[in-house]
């Protein structure tokens, strides 16, 4: 069994390490070095702490320029919302579109930022599968288990963060998937909101609810996250996987507005390039997001079961619209959640 130390160390590193890195603390830089700003979503952060020392090193090989690439984490559309208050990003990656694309409607980003790198922008993807307690007590299998009376789970907040917002999709999408109305996956939604105890800002902060403070039966997240609590606290939970999930893609984006101040288009645009190649994709397979790279889902297949997969074009209309219709203030979550 894991200590409670060691079951802590992920998440306090990783805390801390950000905290460092972010106000320039945790690696030293000299005054002329290059220093790029990745803004992220939570749960990416251990995947960037891995491959930024690749990328430097690449980049060094090749350039001959030094380069520093420092992280902030959080809630992806709180990530967004604070790159649009001002922080200097030069890159985001993010585990949605629809907070790059309000960046795009604020002019820090161009609108077409989805074409400028392959796969839409998204150099990999994931999906949303439930982490239960060993043994699995209340016999979560589906998204209807978790609109069960008595069940409580555990999902972030999707006004904040993107795999709350995946979560509610993924519920609502089920429903309509399996050919059931708007009702039925309403009242599905708000159910299973309803079973919510506490909403956390962040995918991390959910992740510590669950697994440190040992608040709710299950939690709801994304498939890297899930794995990655496996590897770190044993076998004190289990991974279920639903019938079917929706597609999280994690797009990324050159904050163009910061870059063309501070010229450093070359390093911001070589660095997003440099999660697409060989070297990147099996770092990102190897921490369970499911690469673009063939050769290197091929060698981690073993990371990826297979499921039935939707997008939010094929069910909602693409992200603007679900955005309008779900997530808007006084739209269907808040009227959800308020019905609480």
């Amino acid at each position: 069994m894991t200590t409670k130390p060691a079951a802590r160390r992920l998440f306090t590193t990783a805390l801390l390490a950000t905290s460092a890195s972010l106000f320039g603390l945790s690696m030293p830089a000299q005054a002329a070095d290059t220093v790029l700003l990745n803004t992220s979503y939570d749960v990416a952060r251990e995947l960037f702490k891995d491959i930024n020392p690749l990328f430097v090193a690449d980049w060094k090989k090749t350039t001959g320029e030094t380069v520093n690439v420092n992280q902030s984490h959080g809630g992806s559309s709180k990530q967004a919302r604070s790159v649009a208050d001002g922080m200097e990003a030069v890159v985001v990656t993010m585990n949605q579109a629809n907070d790059i694309d309000m960046l795009a409607d604020r002019g820090l980003v161009v609108q077409d930022w989805a074409k400028k790198f392959p796969h839409n922008a998204a150099p990999f993807y994931s999906t949303m599968v439930y982490l239960v307690r060993k043994g699995n007590p209340q016999q979560i299998k589906d998204w209807g288990d978790l609109a069960k009376p008595g069940v409580k789970v555990i999902i972030p907040n999707p006004k904040t963060a993107g795999n709350g917002r995946y979560t509610y999709l993924a519920a609502w999408g089920s429903v309509l998937k399996k050919g059931g109305s708007e009702a039925q996956a309403r009242e599905l939604v708000t159910k299973i909101f309803k079973n919510v105890p506490v909403l956390d800002a962040g995918g991390r902060g959910a992740t510590t609810t669950f697994t440190q403070r040992s608040i709710g039966d299950v939690l709801v997240t994304f498939e890297n996250e899930v794995n990655l609590v496996r590897a770190e606290f044993g076998d004190n939970f289990e991974v279920v996987y639903p019938s079917m999930s929706i597609l999280a893609e994690s797009p990324v984006a050159v904050v163009d507005k910061v870059v063309d101040r501070r010229n450093l288009r070359k390093q911001a645009t070589g660095y997003l390039n440099f999660l697409y190649t060989e070297q990147a994709q099996d770092v990102i397979a190897k921490h369970y997001f499911r690469p673009r790279s063939e050769a290197a889902f091929k060698k981690y297949n073993a990371n990826f079961r297979q499921i039935s997969l939707f997008t939010v074009d094929d069910v909602f209309g693409g992200w603007k619209a679900a955005q309008k219709k779900h997530f808007d203030d006084g739209a269907e979550f808040d009227r959800i959640y308020q019905s609480k």
